[in-house]
């Protein structure tokens, strides 16, 4: 006969013990093992998310420009490459007229020579492949045909050449598009974090950033001698920028990205620069020591290399530094970005 006995009841402060284990164990289980620390959402701190981001962008933007300049020099070498493929065809067909011409000749003496017939096929592989019948034409219109051969194979090589620089420069087009959303992504993302803050807070982060510009105004550069006579031009081209608005990918003259603006300011004084930041760390003279600057030298800033200005003197920077800034000058110590080394042009 079965048992009915009554189930034992729990201890109350043994259920206690295991619940709050339990508990335990779940918050164990549910936190991470190191979660980041959640976003600060005070002015300062979003202020900080945000420089981070245009910094991030100012970098994508530096990828954007060496890859739009490469762009641009596959586009003007697809031009040419079709300029000339178009004035060989005009060259070749004139050949061609000149054969016709040979052929009709020699019909009406009886006959057209094979090599002939074989210069004016629609097949140009066939006759590429059968050149040595150009020993059965005479000594006086070899000289054409064999131009004609020339020509044709020229301007075959021409256009297998613009084919393969059309595909680079497609690839490249997407390439560039890709940076111009990347860039586009973080200024949004951005902007965003700004409309965060409250009305009174954002009037607050542009009336620090406009006296951060008319700082710029009366900043003391000091008496030192130029470093070049070339580099003294382009530092009186940049300066007469102060004020502008950072835009990327932007080179003048009404709107810069920051090598943009050394890339102009050296174009008026006579030399062309490479567009991106990381080309201009090698475009001239190395200066190492911050102290051996003189105004008018390049200053390249970041472990990337992906900033660069003008050094003004008395260890100031003129530079367009960031979204939402304008061109001005800075302390090159307080500017939030690490001195890499100068460079000398000219």
């Amino acid at each position: 006969m079965s048992s009915h006995r009554r189930p034992k009841q729990p201890n109350p402060a043994y259920t206690g013990i295991l619940t709050a284990t339990a508990a335990a164990a779940v918050a164990v289980s549910v936190a991470p093992a190191s979660a980041d620390p959640l976003p600060d959402p005070s002015k300062k701190g979003v202020q900080a998310q945000v420089d981070r981001l245009y910094e991030e962008a100012t970098q994508a933007t530096e990828k954007y420009n060496g890859t739009k300049e490469k762009a641009d020099k596959l586009q003007q070498q697809v031009d040419d490459m079709q300029d000339a493929a178009a004035r060989q065809q005009s060259d070749l067909n004139d050949l061609r007229a000149q054969l016709g011409l040979l052929a009709a000749a020699q019909y009406r003496d009886g006959g057209i020579d094979p090599a002939v017939q074989l210069a004016l096929s629609t097949d140009p592989d066939t006759y590429l492949e059968k050149a040595s019948a150009l020993d059965r034409i005479s000594a006086r219109h070899s000289g054409t045909l064999r131009q004609f051969l020339e020509q044709q194979r020229a301007l075959q090589q021409h256009r297998t050449e613009a084919t393969q620089k059309l595909t680079d420069l497609r690839e490249t087009r997407t390439e560039l598009a890709d940076h111009k959303k990347a860039i586009q992504g973080k200024l949004a993302k951005a902007q965003r974090l700004l409309n965060t803050l409250t009305a009174e807070e954002q009037a607050e982060a542009a009336a620090e950033e406009q006296r951060a510009s008319r700082a710029s105004a009366r900043a003391d550069l000091g008496n030192q001698a130029s470093a070049s006579q070339r580099g003294a031009a382009a530092f009186q081209a940049a300066q007469s920028r102060v004020g502008m608005p950072y835009v990327w990918g932007a080179d003048g003259p009404n709107s810069f990205d920051c090598s943009g603006l050394t890339s102009w300011a050296f174009r008026q004084a006579g030399i062309s620069l490479p567009r991106t930041s990381q080309q201009q760390a090698n475009a001239g003279t190395r200066i190492n020591n911050l102290s051996d600057l003189r105004p008018g030298d390049l200053i390249i800033m970041r472990s990337d290399l992906s900033h660069v200005g003008f050094y003004a003197g008395n260890g100031q920077i003129l530079h367009s530094p960031k979204p939402g800034a304008q061109v001005r000058y800075e302390a090159i110590a307080t500017s939030g970005m690490p001195f890499m080394w100068g460079v000398r042009i000219g």
